[in-house]
């Protein structure tokens, strides 16, 4: 059938197993071939075709709620509610966007772009729901990877305590990003063997009819063996003793047992709990033969070989080039403990996990555990770096705040990839960090202009030992300069002149420094000659070159590639304010005060007015502004 002429699910209640089996296929295949050329979650979203089709044909969209946790699952149901015509614009500026968007269908009723949120909002919903007198199921779609939040496993004891009507799918795939971690994973896997526990119980029960009948301990002993399997086997009493229905764990790619199950759990009253079983990039061989979650999210790939395309980057990837200086820095230095949220893959980590398996800890997706377990390991003498983007660093806030800043701890967190991201759109931009950071006492945050002053940063941070301090830095590849043989350290909070001028400053740090230096050529074209400082340290600041620019009187622009209330910018203004210099021209170029979404970073850039001509059009302003100050003084 033609995908792009789907307008609602509803067609898929008169379809039969093998019309739906065939549509299966249909959705594969359109999704290996879309996101080939735009790149994509292709991984989960192979996994998940027959389950989401199920879904749709069991329950009635938007009435009943979907809410898909990671929201990147949910290309299928993007192509059943609609929105097949606009999968060539996935992910692309202005185009189709790669997770749950409320203001693109009715049918996404949910927006998850971080992880572990579902459970929490459909209980929201639930109760609103029942306040309002209203009958419609909610369905948290949550993989095994995002129950292993904190969040999640706090909406779960809340829903069994209330014992609210809620269907949870529990989507399996045994990988999250990477392969998941820690005990409940665990669980899942003894559940994903429940036939063992039916074989077994199946053989003790007949073993005890042959027994002849020896009165009551004998009985009462044989059911206590029998729940003591239960408990070693199946740990499906796990979610029973949450106060959840479980059923399951049943074939996600099987349209009979899904049906039924998912029939039945509408029955059921209180919570339900569906475990899934699917198959991580089902369907594609590249991606189902993915044991570390290289087919989780992609760039484009060649469709017929699985061969990524490559891009034309010059140097090393920043997340491999910060990791792999850890990692040398490792071999000598004991204290060294790398961290990680689920990310080894993502922040280039699996060269320090394979060299150094006891100081390497992936904690899964628990961002908040990470933080402070750091801040733990920093109070016996230890120096933790926990690698972490910036868009979930955001999730552990308080954890820097109060448990690693306040109590002043030796913790070296690297914000991968701070600053715009590109096709992951708004929930993964990196441009709140230098915010929601740069006002907590104790704390260094500095970012490099290119890879050899990164690793050198990487040495600072190590060998920094009066509190935490944090390494900025974007996501892509940097631009291939020479890299100094041995690591050094840098004074902490000095900056660097990288171009001597008179007539104005402009104060930037890391990906924007190359717009600077190209606006400063274009402004001595036109006789305008422009001070460009390196100012790689944003907290603490170069009070003594901040000094020695205002006391000259010298126009000020800065320019960040991050959110400018409380960022760098409101820094500068802060000092100028702090040390009585009123006179003093500063503007301000950063991303307003708004959410940015997907697209190229170089189309975000221009959308929010960070480029070369706006940082040309302003120095000019200012000066203008400047001349006009000082003929009122004369």
């Amino acid at each position: 059938m033609d995908l792009t002429k789907i307008t609602s699910p509803s067609f898929l209640k008169k379809m039969n197993k093998m019309e739906l089996e065939s549509l299966a296929r249909e959705i594969r295949s359109f999704l290996i071939e879309k996101c080939s050329i735009t790149g994509g979650h292709i991984g989960p979203n192979l996994g998940v075709v027959e389950l989401t089709i199920a879904l749709h044909k069991a329950f009635n969209s938007p009435k009943d709620k979907f809410l898909w946790d990671v929201g990147h699952q949910a290309y299928v149901h993007k192509i059943l509610t609609g929105r097949a015509s606009q999968f060539d614009s996935l992910r692309q500026y202005k185009g189709l966007s790669g997770f749950p968007k409320r203001c693109e269908s009715e049918h996404d009723e949910w927006e998850t772009g971080h992880s572990s949120t579902s459970l929490s909002a459909a209980m929201g919903m639930a109760i609103a729901r029942d306040i309002k007198k209203e009958k419609n199921y909610v369905v948290p779609i949550i993989g095994d990877g995002a129950l292993t939040g904190g969040m999640a496993l706090e909406a779960l004891n809340h829903i069994g305590h209330e014992k609210t009507n809620m269907i949870v799918i529990l989507n399996d795939n045994e990988m999250s990003i990477a392969p998941n971690v820690g005990a409940l994973h665990n669980i899942l896997g003894r559940l994903r063997t429940a036939k063992e526990y039916s074989k077994a119980k199946e053989e003790l029960e007949s073993l005890m009819k042959k027994i002849p009948v020896l009165g009551g301990k004998v009985a009462s002993t044989a059911e206590r063996v029998k729940d003591s399997l239960k408990y070693l086997v199946v740990s499906g009493v796990f979610f029973e003793e949450m106060g959840f229905k479980y059923l399951g764990p049943i074939d996600g790619h099987d349209f009979e047992a899904l049906d039924k199950t998912l029939e039945y759990a509408k029955k059921v009253n209180g919570p339900v709990i569906v475990h899934v079983i699917t198959k991580k990039g089902k369907g594609y061989k590249p991606a189902e033969e993915d044991t570390v979650g290289t087919w989780h999210g992609t760039g484009p790939y060649k469709m017929e070989t699985g061969a990524f395309v490559k891009s034309n980057a010059k140097g090393p990837a920043w997340s491999s080039l910060v990791s792999e200086s850890v990692r040398q820095l490792m071999r000598d230095d004991q204290r060294i403990v790398a961290i990680t949220p689920a990310m080894p893959v993502g922040s280039k980590m699996e060269g320090i996990q394979r060299e150094f398996p006891n100081r390497f800890f992936d904690v899964g997706i628990a961002e908040q555990h990470a933080t402070t377990m750091a801040a733990g390991i920093a109070t016996q003498g230890m120096k933790p770096f926990l690698a972490i983007y910036s868009t979930f660093l955001q999730r552990a806030y308080d954890q820097v705040l109060h448990d690693i800043a306040r109590q002043n701890l030796n913790v070296f967190i690297g914000i991968d990839r701070a600053g715009l991201v590109g096709a992951d759109g708004e929930t993964h931009q990196g441009v709140f960090d230098i915010a929601f950071l740069r006002h907590i006492p104790n704390i260094v945050l500095m970012m490099p202009k290119d890879e050899n002053e990164g690793q050198h940063m990487v040495k600072t941070a190590i060998e920094y030992n009066d509190g935490p301090i944090a390494l900025r830095y974007p996501r892509g590849n940097g631009y291939g300069v020479p890299m100094d043989e041995e690591m050094k350290t840098i004074p902490i909070g000095t900056w660097e002149v990288l171009r001597e001028g008179q007539d104005a400053a402009i104060l930037t740090f890391g990906t924007t420094i190359p717009m600077a230096l190209e606006a400063a050529d274009e402004l001595s074209e036109k006789g305008i000659n422009v001070k460009i400082v390196n100012a790689r340290f944003i907290k603490p600041l170069d009070e003594a070159m901040l000094h020695d620019l205002m006391s000259k009187k010298m126009p000020i622009l800065t320019l960040e590639e991050g959110v400018l209330q409380g960022g760098f910018g409101s820094a500068v203004l802060e000092f100028a304010s702090d040390n009585n210099y009123r006179d003093i021209e500063i503007d301000r170029i950063g991303i307003p005060d708004q959410f940015v979404e997907q697209g190229s970073v170089d189309l975000l850039l221009e959308e929010v007015h960070i480029t070369k001509d706006e940082t040309v059009d302003r120095i000019e302003q200012l000066i203008k502004s400047n001349k006009t100050i000082g003929t009122k003084m004369v």
